[in-house]
């Protein structure tokens, strides 16, 4: 009976096997591939509702975008605290933690309730014409949905939970875009600095199954289509190439710029009310948005594919001030922390830049500028070079400009640097622990002495207290075996007769000291060698269990 039984659960622990191996990453691929094209469908969905609405009521955005604007950070601040911002601040803050504080910080930033709120507030910002896009909240919202999944493993680890994440985060991007190229080189630049072999599997196969779903939903496609680049002399192209790489390094590190120093630009009052009366704060930048949209015909309101999109494919034109507005729209947005990312925005900025460099030097194809100050501004504001280049080649199908926009890229990146840090990295610090304070040095005036052997940390010193209890017992056996020196300045005592007598026989607690007196004196140790026996005995040792613990060879074999 126990054959047949052994015999009949072999299959089922092989499926569980490869449930665990391949199943469920599979699995939490797909559902981040799915929510990431719905996602974008009720994005286009609602800002195509705003525009109805603000076509048909040219003021209304007067009244509807500061009072959503206000709801927009009530709810945020009352019942979904960290999806505020673009979402990828969160996921490297979440990925950057280290020990038992990566699953706490990951429990509140990747959770299921943040997924709802990043989706729907995001979705009330861009119905109120908010400069907001879904590319960054789609980075947190896969990176959650494929945290969750680790429920469904016997015993995740944290290694298991930051491969998750970052694959997640990675396939949300690709999907978002429909780039998967970018995707791997996203989680390689921006997300992960220690890239390995294991990982890379995992990021690849979930870009793959969530590129599958995103392909069967949309089909194939180029977010700004196809460009067609003119044949440009190399003179042009290298010109091209300085003046966008330079004048997009300056503007997106400005815009960094503003973003991560707001106490030194915005008026006091304006902070104060910031900090106090957050929700009055995100009314009023509302009214701003509303007035630059206004303003400027409805052109900056929304993410701006729309415009990008048009200077491209030459369907459109704008004004030579639409990029400074369009930035100001887009800290507008970002300063009261609404949920929505960056991405599309920066590329609509950049391409604005590129109509306006065509203004000026009209000898240079506007494509090719658009493209190139689209890349640089993208590389300026995020500082990540490869991303940005990879992230717009395959949303233009640029290969004949590969060149062209990596220098583009580099050279904005390093501009940018001189005007601020990384903008993701600066804004994750915000979610990470504060470190903790360092015991102050004993003074040594309190002494009355100082010396260089007062500097160094003697042995006992840096003794744990486990360690110093193993150490007490130690010390009195050594002491015990040295040999007391008699006090010279005692008196001697009398001599006794019976000790004059012939010796009794010994006691065999007597022996046993005899023997112990008789054993030949202990060879000196050194100092260090005897902390270093001390240290081991004392450390406490891993209790062994029982159950089996499976490793990440178990869970990612193969890929």
């Amino acid at each position: 009976m126990r054959k047949v039984w052994a015999a009949a659960s072999q299959p089922q622990r092989h499926l569980r096997r490869l449930w665990l191996q391949y199943g469920i990453l599979w699995t939490g691929a797909v559902i981040a591939g799915l929510v990431a094209v719905l996602y974008a469908r009720l994005i286009d969905f609602g800002f195509g509702l705003f525009q109805g609405m603000q076509s048909r009521h040219h003021w209304l955005p007067l009244l509807l975008t500061p009072a959503m604007g206000a709801l927009c950070v009530w709810l945020t601040r009352r019942y979904f605290p960290g999806s505020e911002g673009s979402g990828i601040p969160q996921v490297i803050a979440s990925l950057a933690e280290q020990g038992e504080h990566t699953s706490k910080l990951a429990q509140k930033l990747l959770t299921v309730r943040i997924v709802l709120g990043k989706i729907g507030l995001s979705f009330l910002g861009i119905c109120s014409g908010f400069t907001i896009g879904r590319e960054g909240p789609t980075v947190q919202v896969g990176a959650a949905l494929m945290y969750n999944m680790r429920r469904f493993y016997p015993r995740p680890s944290v290694i298991l939970e930051k491969r998750l994440v970052l694959a997640g985060a990675a396939a949300g991007l690709a999907a978002a875009f429909n780039t998967p190229l970018a995707g791997i080189v996203f989680a390689i630049e921006e997300l992960s600095r220690s890239f390995e072999q294991r990982a890379s599997g995992v990021v690849i196969t979930a870009i793959v199954f969530a590129g599958v779903v995103a392909l069967g939903l949309t089909g194939n496609y180029t977010y700004f289509g196809t460009i067609a680049a003119s044949a440009d002399s190399a003179r042009e192209v290298i010109v091209a190439v300085i003046l966008c790489g330079l004048l997009m390094g300056g503007a997106g590190g400005c815009f960094c710029w503003l973003l991560l120093n707001m106490p030194k630009w915005i008026p006091a009052p304006l902070l104060r009310l910031r900090t106090g009366r957050p929700v009055l704060f995100g009314a009023l930048c509302g009214l701003l948005v509303a007035a630059i949209g206004v303003a400027a015909g409805g052109a900056t309101f929304g993410s701006g594919y729309v415009e990008a999109k048009g200077l491209l494919t030459g369907q459109q034109e704008l004004e030579g001030i639409y990029p400074l507005a369009k930035m100001a729209s887009m800290v507008g947005s970002y300063l009261p922390g609404i949920p929505g990312g960056i991405f599309a925005p920066s590329l609509s900025i950049g391409a604005g830049f590129g109509n306006l460099l065509h203004m000026l030097f009209g000898d240079i194809s506007l494509p090719v500028l658009i493209a190139l100050a689209m890349v640089g501004y993208l590389a300026a504001v995020t500082q990540s070079p490869i991303t940005a280049f990879v992230i717009v080649m395959e949303m233009i199908d640029g290969h004949a400009l590969v060149i062209s926009l990596m220098a583009t890229a580099l050279l904005a990146s390093r501009v940018s640097r001189f005007f601020a840090p990384p903008l993701y990295e600066a804004l994750s610090e915000r979610y990470a622990s504060p470190p903790a304070p360092a015991t102050p040095p004993a003074d040594p005036v309190s002494s009355g002495r100082h010396s260089e052997a007062d500097e160094q940390v003697s042995p006992k010193e840096a003794i744990p207290d486990s360690v110093a209890q193993a150490l007490k017992p130690e010390a009195k056996e050594a002491d015990a075996s040295q040999p007391q020196t008699p006090d010279i300045g005692a008196a001697e005592p009398p001599a006794n007769k019976k000790a004059q007598a012939s010796p009794r026989k010994p006691k065999p607690a007597r022996k046993r000291q005899q023997a112990k007196a008789a054993q030949p004196a202990a060879q000196p140790v050194s100092s260090a060698a005897a902390f270093d026996e001390l240290v081991a005995k004392a450390a406490p040792q891993p209790a062994k269990s029982a159950r089996k613990i499976y490793r990440q060879g178990d869970l990612f074999d193969g890929m």
